[in-house]
This record gives C-alpha cells, sequence and structure tokens, in this order.
C-alpha cells in the first residue's frame, strides 16, 4: 500500500499525509464513512495503524448498523476503534433540534475527545473527515465546533472533493469508498421538533426494515404519525409497485408509524437544514 498511486489526486493526497506526517499520535473522529474512513487509511499510510486511533462517538443516533459497519472497515484498515460515549441528547440546545442542531452534536463529541480521549492515549492531534464539498456548504455547524476545539481536516484542506475522495478510497480499496452517505439519525426529525431517543428508534426502525427489502440508500423522515420516506430515485418505481409496496409500509408500520409516504423527489441532503439557512440569509 505503500507504493499506491493516486493520479490525478496525488498531490492531495501528498498534501494530507505531510500535513499527519509531524504527530506522534493523531486521533481521528470518525464515523465509518467514506469521509473519516480514508482520512483515517491515509493516517495509517503515514504514520502507522499502532499510532493512529479511530474515535467513534456512540450515541442514540447512531443506528447499530452504522456501528457495526464503522468497526468492519476500521478492522480493515488495522485501525483500533476507542468508542466515545456522548450525551447529546441531555442538552436543551440539542433537543429543540435547530439548525445548529449539529453544532451541539459535534461540540459533545470534542468536548469528550479532549477531556478524557486525547490523555488517555497520548494524542497530538485530533483530525475529522470535512472534505472541500463539505467545508462549502452551509448546513454544516459541525465546522464551526471542529474549529472552536482546533480539530484539523486535512482533506479540506488539500482541496479533496468527495468524488476524489471517493476514488482515493477506491484505489485503497476501503469497503465503504462506494458508500452512500448515512447522515445521523436525528437529521431525520424536522427542525423545531424535539429529538428524542424514542423517534430516533422509530427511524433506525423502520430504515433496517427498508434495507432487509434491498432499499440500500434510504431516508425515513419523521413527521410524528407520518414517515416520509426517501429512496434513491431509481428505486422509487419499485417501491409504489404493488407487489412491494405492501412488504414497505409494513416495515415502516412496524416501526411505530401510522401512515407511510413515499416522496417522490428522492433523497434530499439537507432537506430540513438548507432551507431554513437559506431564509437566514435573505
Amino acid at each position: 500500500m505503500e507504493h499506491l498511486t493516486f493520479g490525478a489526486d496525488q498531490g492531495a493526497v501528498e498534501q494530507v499525509r505531510s500535513a499527519l506526517a509531524s504527530f506522534d499520535r493523531v486521533g481521528v473522529a470518525y464515523s465509518g464513512g467514506v469521509d473519516s474512513a480514508t482520512l483515517l487509511a491515509l493516517a495509517s499510510l503515514e504514520i502507522g495503524p499502532a499510532r493512529v486511533v479511530a474515535l467513534l462517538g456512540v450515541s442514540p443516533s447512531l443506528a447499530t448498523a452504522e456501528r457495526t459497519a464503522a468497526h468492519e472497515v476500521a478492522a480493515f484498515i488495522g485501525v483500533p476503534v476507542v468508542e466515545v460515549l456522548t450525551h447529546e441528547g441531555d442538552n436543551p440546545a440539542y433537543q429543540r433540534n435547530g439548525p445548529d442542531r449539529c453544532f451541539h452534536c459535534k461540540d459533545e463529541l470534542f468536548t469528550r475527545i479532549d477531556d478524557t480521549v486525547v490523555v488517555a492515549h497520548r494524542l497530538d492531534a485530533v483530525a475529522y473527515g470535512e472534505n472541500a464539498d463539505d467545508a462549502q456548504r452551509p448546513d454544516r455547524p459541525g465546522s464551526r465546533a471542529a474549529t472552536e476545539h482546533h480539530v484539523l481536516r486535512p482533506l479540506a484542506d488539500a482541496g479533496l472533493d468527495k468524488a476524489a475522495v471517493r476514488r482515493v478510497a477506491r484505489i485503497l480499496e476501503l469497503p465503504c469508498a462506494d458508500k452512500p452517505a448515512a447522515p445521523c439519525l436525528a437529521s431525520r426529525i424536522p427542525h423545531f421538533e424535539e429529538v428524542s431517543p424514542e423517534k430516533l428508534a422509530q427511524v433506525e426502525a423502520a430504515e433496517a426494515g427498508l434495507r432487509s427489502l434491498g432499499f440500500a440508500d434510504c431516508r425515513v423522515r419523521h413527521h410524528g404519525e407520518v414517515a416520509r420516506i426517501e429512496l434513491a430515485s431509481a428505486d422509487i418505481p419499485r417501491a409504489t409497485d404493488p407487489l412491494v409496496r405492501g412488504e414497505v409500509e409494513a416495515v415502516v408500520r412496524a416501526a411505530g408509524f401510522r401512515f407511510v409516504t413515499v416522496d417522490l423527489a428522492g433523497i434530499q441532503s439537507g432537506a430540513f437544514t438548507l432551507p431554513l439557512v437559506a431564509a437566514a440569509r435573505d
């Protein structure tokens, strides 16, 4: 792996590695998604897997399947995982679920890392997987928390956007190279509607049911008794086919929803946050 080449992304990859090279031990705030996994793999490549720790934030907003997958990807890379238990759900500002919810979540994670993990694992630096596309989006308040906690963002600093990160991940043969984005479960609850463990559990169960039916990329938006399902555009005709529709309705109702709808617009990243951010700018 030491002799891999990255084509047009070679310079950016070398910049990422150079940014990490001066540290003896590095922690990577890690979710198992392609961005954080690619950063984790490059850190391991540069300073060695024994000097890198994957820091996985665990709370009710992390789906069990995502937690398991994160451990599997880190094992493939060869880096140990340290689970950091976070309690953002106890914070009234997080519960209120404003557009800054992600700030409170990331602030909790980075605070926990600062207070306990850095000392316990003798870390010289903590980095996270913000890419260059994320850095340009207005709906990423978690970035402010990273800045306040002096967390590094090597991918974004090197100009690696999402497409480039996926190219690098494929060369590294990461199992998550083409994994769809998997935002936390709280992102399925409309802003200013309280985030609760019960709602998060409903969303997790409904999405797990849909995945069992073969809908790998899905979101279940929580609108009280109504579940609004977002799917990849190519999957919408199958979900509404009479032969499958009953199964879709059954697994989502089993999660505790009374009504089930399929959103014809498909998956919409930032569906709840972007309109509020845009309105605040006007």
